[in-house]
């Protein structure tokens, strides 16, 4: 089959257009036609051999494929050939076909295009998962969200305010801030203000009756997460999702305790592993609320799967306009 291989750990010329076999589909396994896969910033440290879980080489890159089911296994009980699905699958999603356990695949809604699911992939259930689980928001609180412009921050302002909470989203240019505000924010917080470390506390407590925000989403770290902390409420939970801005914080235990304060990590990847039932539930959640018109993911760019590597590049250069969509068909 068609695919993006790697026959090496390296920079992005390390994946080249090739053929490799077919996926081999065991009893509890369906077999995808793939139709949209999400290039992401994660992609860019498996082929470069930087990640955490790699798979043996020669291998397919590419996380989240949406796209229809040609075969199933032997033990496979809610898919049949026909459906269409997002499949949470590690790897494979760059290939013509990847063959993905039955339990990580979730079917689409009836509107739902391949491409939106695609974009959607490792974002919205990435968002759920830091509001719902590490979180535990309810309705009613304050919710800041950080790099909101970005795609698990823009996800995570539309789940915040489907979930009832009051958002206030973090941009670094105004720009921006139409964006975030058409996703739901009810408050845009300027990460770009001057002396970061108290402006960021002070536009979030007078955004909050000057109670702080119950809830930080922080994909960024750095100095974002040391200003965030001090915007943070009594008892409040800030989530580190990621370190976009380069360093990884750190931070002195005495301070949760002056505040009461939560700090937690997310690793969604986990969540799939070892809790497949909670993951079914956040997806039919987002879906739910994507026929409702609750959420719905930021126009995308597509590119044909040729185009990987140009897709790769930009997000590597942080010049991606939104998410970059790879398409092998119909989108």
């Amino acid at each position: 089959m068609r695919a993006v291989v790697v026959r090496e750990f390296g920079a992005i010329e390390a994946a080249a257009i090739g053929e490799m076999p077919e996926p081999k589909v065991g009893p509890g396994d369906v077999l995808l036609s793939v139709r949209a896969t999400a290039a992401n910033f994660v992609d860019l440290l498996v082929i470069g051999g930087q990640y955490q879980f790699l798979p043996p080489l020669p291998f397919v890159p590419g996380k989240g494929p949406a796209g229809v089911v040609t075969a199933v296994g032997s033990e496979v009980k809610t898919l049949k050939a026909g459906d269409r699905v997002l499949a949470m699958a590690e790897q494979g999603g760059y290939g013509a076909l990847v063959a993905v356990p039955e339990h990580q695949c979730y079917r689409l809604p009836s509107a739902m295009s391949f491409t939106d699911a695609a974009a959607m992939s490792l974002v919205y259930d990435t968002s759920w998962f830091a509001l719902r689980d590490r979180g535990r928001i309810k309705p009613g609180d304050v919710v800041f969200v950080m790099g909101a412009s970005g795609g698990v921050g823009y996800a995570a302002v539309q789940l915040a305010k489907a979930m009832g909470a009051r958002v206030l989203a973090g941009v670094s240019t105004p720009a921006k801030a139409d964006m975030v505000r058409a996703a739901g924010a009810d408050v845009i917080i300027d990460l770009a203000a001057p002396d970061l470390r108290d402006s960021l506390r002070t536009q979030v407590f007078a955004a909050s009756d000057g109670n702080g925000a119950d809830i930080v989403i922080d994909p960024l770290g750095g100095d974002f997460f040391d200003a965030a902390l001090r915007a943070v409420a009594w008892c409040g939970r800030l989530v580190v999702i990621g370190f976009a801005a380069g360093r990884i914080p750190s931070l002195k235990a005495n301070y949760l305790l002056l505040k009461n304060i939560e700090v937690s990590g997310l690793q969604v990847s986990d969540y799939r592993k070892r809790k497949p039932d909670q993951v079914a539930e956040c997806f039919a959640e987002i879906f739910a609320w994507y026929e409702q018109g609750k959420v719905k993911p930021s126009p995308a760019t597509t590119l044909p799967l040729a185009g990987f590597a140009e897709a790769l590049r930009q997000i590597r250069d942080r010049k991606a306009p939104g998410r970059m969509i790879l398409t092998q068909d119909e989108t």
